[in-house]
């Protein structure tokens, strides 16, 4: 995420920061102030929400937006008091402009009307539509960045449960670690002109190298 001084530093809970954390962690409902300790926290609070969201459901329901706000919520409800809201902060990481904060309820809308209701159920019967469907989907949603914090792993579930409804493995996402991070970017910055093929090309690796370790 952006550096502090990107934030909105008005009153709003999800502008401030945890006191004592030297301002690296917002502030939350556990009164923790170290980063490790947050990542940790969020990270296994990932894991127990994936678990759920997987059983909730199934490969003919159509997501909405209200999907992602509940996904959202379940997972960082303990944590953050404004888990599964629309974020009222504008934000920005390096040179990828997020959607101003005003304009997130109508773009999810758009986006609900859009790809959500084109691509989900993801039922395709060849891996080519498959990528199509996750990079664009994918691509959008980052760059809505409907959340204070987590939009990149809300994005991420979401296409893991796409992967699923396709008659896929849980995905591998190891490609987009570090060394892959420049070109996550610049397949994002492309979704700026709609263009979603740098982000295909990343998805098509991350389903070969699904189903080379299933």
């Amino acid at each position: 995420m952006s550096d502090a001084g990107r934030y909105d530093v008005s009153g709003l809970p999800e502008a401030q920061f945890e006191p004592g954390s030297d301002e690296q962690v917002l502030r939350n409902l556990l009164g923790i102030r170290s980063r490790s300790d947050m990542d940790h926290t969020e990270a296994l609070a990932l894991e127990r929400a994936t678990d759920d969201v997987i059983r909730s459901y199934d490969e003919r329901h159509r997501f909405m937006a209200e999907d992602l706000c509940r996904i959202h919520r379940n997972w960082l409800g303990a944590i953050y008091e404004w888990a599964g809201a629309y974020r009222r902060v504008n934000v920005s990481k390096g040179d990828v402009p997020f959607a101003a904060a005003a304009q997130i309820p109508r773009l999810m809308a758009e986006f609900e009307r859009g790809q959500l209701a084109r691509y989900t159920p993801c039922r395709f019967p060849n891996n080519e539509e498959i990528v199509n469907a996750l990079a664009e989907v994918h691509t959008e949603l980052v760059l809505i960045h409907p959340f204070r914090e987590g939009n990149g792993r809300i994005a991420r579930l979401l296409a893991t449960l796409m992967a699923l409804q396709a008659g896929l493995p849980l995905l591998n996402f190891a490609v987009i670690a570090d060394k892959k991070k420049p070109a996550y970017f610049a397949a994002v910055r492309a979704g700026l002109d709609r263009d979603y093929r740098p982000m295909g090309v990343i998805f098509a690796e991350i389903i070969e190298r699904t189903l080379e370790a299933s």
